[in-house]
């Protein structure tokens, strides 16, 4: 039976959204959750904290370790996850959520915003990644899971917003390479299971709210089918798969699922695709 009960889970932008969600079906194994963000008091206009997801996931029946970490800075995120490392023993899994969106031209792009999604998303995934890696090679099925795209180079998903594109599609080539750097046959043991995971549809998340018209939201999918697939992926045993673009839907799919209606937001409403599929 499947079960992440005492694993160890870092989990990057997990102060609400998919992240939170992910962190609460961990929980709900018995697993050790870490819980990192920047929000760690209250924000004026976003529900949840580090703090607030903590005390969820140990009402939810996991034990929680909330750090405030911020990806961009690369000594806090060495410092973090010394910490887990300390406090829990050990890191079983790393899921890489955190990102940053910005859909805007070229000519429409400052460099604070460039920086900011390419310190976030490509950068944030590799150095997490670097930092957590030494302690997945120890981990028993350990496994990496970046929440990004198939990798493409169709031209269509660049040229209406170039700079955020390419840094999804960076955390994308890390899993392609990071998959066969350290398989089980370049590290001469069991490896490290490392894959992507992107939603079908549009997810009622707030980078969803902020970015895009109202209709977008209520025609998307809870956070919630996010979370389940990444359950599904992460209990799988290392060599099953690796180096791998998931998709959530066919995920659950194979899994046995079959009311994919339960994570509508409204349900009956036509769903709206995300960016970087079809």
């Amino acid at each position: 039976m499947k079960s992440l009960r005492d694993k160890v889970i870092f989990i990057s932008g997990s102060s609400r959204g998919i992240g939170r969600e992910v962190a609460l079906r961990c929980a709900r194994d018995g697993a050790k959750v870490v819980i990192t963000g920047k929000t760690a008091t209250p924000h004026a206009k976003l529900p949840g904290t580090i703090h607030s997801v903590a005390e969820e996931v140990a009402r939810a029946g996991g034990q929680a370790l909330a750090i405030q970490l911020d990806v961009r800075d690369e000594q806090a995120i060495q410092a973090a996850v010394a910490q887990v490392a300390e406090h829990f023993g050990g890191i079983d899994v790393l899921i890489n959520n955190a990102s940053a969106i910005n859909l805007t031209a070229t000519l429409d792009t400052p460099a604070r915003r460039l920086d900011l999604m390419w310190g976030v998303n490509m950068r944030g995934t590799f150095l997490l990644s670097q930092a957590c890696i030494p302690h997945l090679l120890r981990a028993d099925n350990p496994h990496i899971l970046t929440f990004s795209p198939p990798p493409s180079l169709d031209e269509k998903w660049y040229a209406p917003h170039l700079a955020y594109t390419m840094s999804k599609m960076g955390m994308s080539l890390c899993t392609l390479g990071m998959a066969r750097e350290f398989s089980a046959k370049a590290q001469g043991g069991t490896g490290i299971a490392v894959n992507c995971l992107w939603p079908r549809t549009t997810i009622a998340t707030a980078a969803i709210e902020f970015n895009f018209p109202p209709e977008i939201l209520r025609a998307s999918r809870k956070p919630a089918i996010m979370a389940d697939a990444a359950y599904q992926i992460i209990t799988r045993p290392v060599a099953q798969a690796s180096g791998q673009f998931f998709l959530d839907e066919d995920v659950l799919r194979a899994a046995g699922v079959t009311d994919l209606e339960q994570y509508a937001m409204e349900p009956g409403v036509p769903l709206f695709g995300d960016l970087f599929l079809g």
